[in-house]
């Protein structure tokens, strides 16, 4: 039986009814409960040449590493971290893209007891210095390729706490750098789990990760060691993993969306994983490397589903290994959804969850089909509801703020995050009154299904209206004119806010007064009129955070100060 089992109690298709699962599904496992050690190192044991990962470079040549291999190299990379001073509860920055050495290194610190900070290579100085102060670092390991070790360098002297800097590819960074490479060939590849103080439990911080940032400084949140539990869910529940087959997550390792899709639910399901290190996403590369190495599942963004079909024709590609589509990261629009049916033969699995949490909400059942629109119904571990400005439940139909309950009766939630910005403080503004406050807001329709409306600062009040985005982005990208939207409010002197709509348009269209037009009334026919754009802006592109997330906080801000002027 697939090792999730061990944890859950039954396999997943057990669970005969949504009721059935959120009554009887549990989570069970030991006080010191270890990814590295309870999940790796036992299939690495049990299962020693069982595939775990296939990664592939950008120039095409690729390594191939069973669970004994991951065992293994963790070894090694704790034996050489801990030998060069890292202890349990250290800090440890991770800027890695797509090397493999990341899932050496983070199960390795996993085995130590050391804290994981995520950080992606596009950061520059002052990012740096300001994760690296604000979590404590106490060391990092940086990619040889590009100038992220130039870049973490230009601010050396405000470094409050780094001792260690680390580099793979074994390039000469400078003085100040230890060739990561060459200490980890010469490390014992035998490792005993610690006992005692020295033995991480799973109450202790595994894992610190920066917010994306659409407004103010990231937040550093953290989680626990029984956060990977929470991606049962995802990996197992969701992505529908296959036992013996291939996941692909479209993420490089600087992101907590690699957590998500390459790592954690992947391998308590005993799917390997596909790693592709490219530099530039490209739909026709990613359709033919689907097919070549015959992905099974497959994870990716709303924005990358639409970049594939965009490519060229989809079904010229042999997708027939294919089982299982998801999104997540933006609400799905019913014209990606539709799409993808028709060229692959596929829904798209919708899911819902945040850096604070795993999976919360999502289509997770072969008996619960996904609906174009809907992001599914609370995930079983999770008790999700939808409040009001009052924290009063709302009834179905009306758009509230989704919180999750912090303590269960029956349960306590793994996934959910500890703490803000190390801080009582900053915790206690998001996890008050019992509940953990997302700052997303949803309803539930007829059928208890939960429908994305957007997050508190996007929801439009116009004329006494509160108007979400996703509706009025997913009709106007219905239209051909249209390649990507974002919709926001902007100051209006009678209204107080009109809706606005910035479009990219798609090849071969060009902005005028009569498409404006034309897109107005397409909206007015196709929902309801209030909801239509009285503004309406042409760019060339949509401002995005580095994970492909729209910035609509950079548009309505950038408004505000035009308004003023």
């Amino acid at each position: 039986m697939p090792i999730y089992e061990k944890y859950v109690g039954a396999h997943r298709d057990a669970f005969i009814s949504l009721e059935d699962a959120q009554k009887n599904f549990k989570l069970t496992y030991p006080s010191d409960f270890n990814f590295a050690y309870d999940v790796i190192d036992e299939l690495g044991t049990t299962k020693p040449d069982k595939l775990a990962m296939i990664w592939v470079s950008k120039d095409g040549s690729e390594r191939r590493f069973t669970f004994r291999d991951m065992m293994l190299y963790s070894n090694k990379a704790a034996n050489y971290l801990n030998y060069m001073g890292i202890k349990k509860g250290d800090k440890v920055l991770l800027v890695l893209k797509r090397s493999y050495y990341f899932w050496f290194i983070i199960l390795g610190l996993h085995k130590i007891g050391a804290v994981v900070v995520q950080a992606t290579n596009m950061l520059k100085a002052k990012d740096y210095v300001y994760r690296c102060n604000a979590a404590e670092v106490k060391a990092v390991v940086i990619t040889g390729d590009g100038d992220a070790t130039e870049e973490f360098d230009k601010m050396q002297e405000k470094y409050e706490t780094v001792q260690k800097k680390f580099v793979i590819g074994h390039k000469n960074a400078g003085e100040d750098w230890i060739d990561f490479e060459k200490g980890f060939e010469l490390a014992n590849a035998d490792w005993e789990r610690p006992t005692g103080k020295l033995n991480p439990m799973a109450d202790d911080t595994m894992l610190m990760s920066f917010s994306s940032g659409t407004s103010g400084y990231p937040k550093i949140i953290s989680h626990n060691f029984k956060y990977p539990l929470g991606h049962i869910m995802t990996g197992v529940f969701w992505h529908r993993v296959v036992d013996g087959g291939i996941h692909f997550t479209i993420s490089d390792t600087g992101w907590l969306k690699s957590l998500w899709g390459k790592i954690y639910g992947q391998w308590f399901g005993e799917s390997a994983v596909f790693v592709y290190d490219f530099d530039k996403f490209d739909g026709a590369d990613i359709l033919s490397k689907m097919e070549k190495y015959k992905i099974t599942t497959f994870c990716v963004p709303p924005t990358m589903y639409r970049m594939m079909l965009q490519s060229g024709d989809v079904k010229q590609y042999d997708l027939s290994s294919l089982t299982h589509c998801c999104t997540a990261g933006e609400a799905l629009n019913p014209e990606i959804f539709n799409r993808w049916l028709e060229a692959t033969g596929h829904k798209i699995y919708e899911g819902f969850g945040q850096t604070e949490t795993t999976l919360c909400v999502g289509t997770i059942y072969p008996w619960s089909e996904p609906v174009p629109g809907a992001i599914g119904y609370a995930v079983p571990g999770y008790d999700v509801h939808i409040l009001d400005d009052k924290s009063e439940s709302c009834p179905r139909g009306a758009t509230g703020e989704i919180c999750i309950r912090v303590l269960s009766k029956s349960r306590k939630t793994c996934g959910l995050l500890d703490s803000y910005n190390m801080s009582v403080e900053d915790t206690k503004k998001a996890l008050h009154d019992g509940f953990y406050h997302t700052g997303d807001t949803a309803y539930r329709d007829e059928m208890g299904m939960f429908r994305y409306v957007g997050r508190n600062d996007d929801v439009i009040k116009s004329s006494g209206y509160r108007i979400g985005p996703f509706e009025i982005e997913s009709v106007l990208l219905e239209h051909p004119s249209v390649s990507e939207v974002a919709v926001t409010g902007v100051p209006d002197k009678i209204r107080g806010y009109a809706v606005k709509a910035t479009i990219v348009l798609s090849k071969g269209y060009e902005p005028s007064e009569e498409l404006t037009k034309e897109l107005q009334k397409y909206v007015k026919d196709n929902t309801a009129p209030y909801k239509y754009p009285r503004v309406v802006e042409y760019v060339n592109a949509l401002p995005k955070t580095f994970n492909g997330k729209i910035r609509r906080s950079e548009i309505r801000n950038n408004d505000a100060e035009n308004a003023k002027a």
